[in-house]
């Protein structure tokens, strides 16, 4: 039976009303002035062809994480057709490149996605952030007079968290500060993305035949499942940003033996780093109070692949983008007008809390749009989607040339970034 859908329909309703009454975002900076914007705006549509061409090209031939070794080929070969060395396999990842142009100055990095998801492609639209950074690297390294811009292409966003390999292998030390975009239903200037943390707990228990001597057993199973009720009955006490669901991996072999080991996968979701470390002790006490009720061990394995930080964004970064998304007929929402459990984890977080960052939604023309769907996936090859490649390489290029040419707009950057804590040590904030 399919769910009804009053409650989604009532929140479409409201939003729309929110967006129409929205007001613009307003930036204090000039950055890099009219003449430099129309030229970066001229170079992207000059080239539109190659860049909607690469963004149906990556989304035709789908790649999962860690293994996008055709899409990473793809763009290195833009990038040589236009004279740029191209480095392939950095950071310790196959599948990872950069490219770099300029010397000495502030430092810009562009970031491209490209992996995509099982079953339907790229249903997050990695197709277009892959081809926008491009378009964005190049035009705003064609306009570019002072400072340096480089294009990183970061691996395995799906669950993998390439850019926080890519972060611990020492690619972002020299960088001050970041741009990317994502593809969405709305265009929105600062959308949250929760932290998300992976736990799978395993339980080991006595084997024992079910009928003859189960008192001779300790179920396994019986502790997945308190644990899995434990967390339903925390729900109501978490904050509504937070988020936990799990699957029962392994739930025993046969049911007349009392199984002997079982396990269960979790991603615990929260809007900030604090609640999230203090949401993932919850479920580790659930967990062990599971064990003790039914006489098993437990063993708990955190994050097999690196926690994502929720996103810190950086509004007076954001304000640029915002700024540059009018020139093309977008308006860039604030926070808050569209709903922000509309939403889900990037390892862009991760980068955030180490310099200033942006991570803007671009919208794809249909409000009621959702990430990681057949539908998404369509939007993301459709006319709407070769218009934000084009729309989306014009903001990243006009954003990073503000960054370089703007030192008003770069001490604003850096005052906001160091006002809202500065640098965190995110290898070490969870351990």
């Amino acid at each position: 039976m399919q769910p009804d859908d009053s409650y989604l329909r009532a929140v479409s309703a409201a939003t729309e009303r929110a967006v129409a009454a929205a007001e613009p975002i307003r930036s204090e900076h000039a950055g890099a002035g009219a003449e430099l914007c129309s030229e970066v705006e001229a170079w992207v549509d000059g080239h539109a062809d190659e860049l909607v061409g690469l963004s149906r090209d990556l989304h035709a031939y789908p790649e999962e994480a860690f293994a996008e070794h055709r899409s990473a080929a793809q763009a290195a070969e833009l990038l040589r057709r236009h004279g740029y060395d191209v480095e392939v396999g950095v950071g310790g990842l196959d599948t990872a490149l950069r490219a770099v142009a300029g010397t000495g100055g502030p430092h810009v990095a562009v970031l491209a996605e490209y992996d995509a998801l099982p079953g339907i492609g790229h249903g997050c639209g990695h197709n277009i952030i892959c081809s926008a950074a491009v378009g964005g690297f190049l035009a705003a390294a064609s306009a570019m007079a002072q400072g340096r811009v480089s294009l990183f292409g970061t691996p395995a966003e799906e669950g993998g968290g390439g850019k926080e390999h890519l972060a611990r292998a020492g690619l972002f030390d020299d960088v001050d500060a970041v741009v990317m975009l994502h593809p969405f239903s709305h265009d929105i200037a600062t959308h949250p993305f929760l932290g998300r943390r992976q736990l799978e707990v395993v339980f080991h228990g006595v084997a024992a035949h079910a009928a003859a001597q189960p008192f001779m057993g300790r179920n396994a199973l019986d502790a997945v499942v308190a644990t899995y009720q434990g967390v339903a009955a925390m729900r109501q006490h978490m904050p509504s940003t937070d988020r936990v669901h799990g699957i029962i991996t392994d739930g025993g072999k046969r049911p007349n033996v009392v199984p002997d080991r079982a396990a269960a996968l979790f991603y615990v979701r929260s809007a900030e780093p604090g609640s999230l470390r203090d949401l993932a002790s919850r479920i580790e006490a659930i967990a062990h109070g599971a064990a003790s009720m039914t006489g098993c061990g437990v063993e708990l394995n955190w994050d097999n692949n690196p926690a994502y930080l929720p996103i810190r964004h950086n509004d007076a970064l954001a304000a640029r983008w915002a700024a540059h998304q009018a020139r093309r007929g977008r308006t860039s929402l604030p926070r808050g007008v569209v709903p922000e459990y509309l939403t889900g984890s990037t390892d862009l977080g991760n980068i955030s809390y180490r310099v200033p960052a942006i991570h803007p939604m671009i919208g794809l023309g249909d409000p009621n749009l959702a990430l990681h769907t057949e539908e998404f996936a369509a939007a993301a090859a459709s006319e709407a989607g070769d218009r934000a490649v084009i729309d989306g390489a014009i903001g990243l290029a006009l954003t990073t040339v503000d960054y370089l040419v703007d030192a008003g707009l770069r001490q604003a950057v850096e005052t906001e970034f160091a006002a809202a804590g500065g640098p965190l040590d995110v290898v070490a904030y969870f351990d």
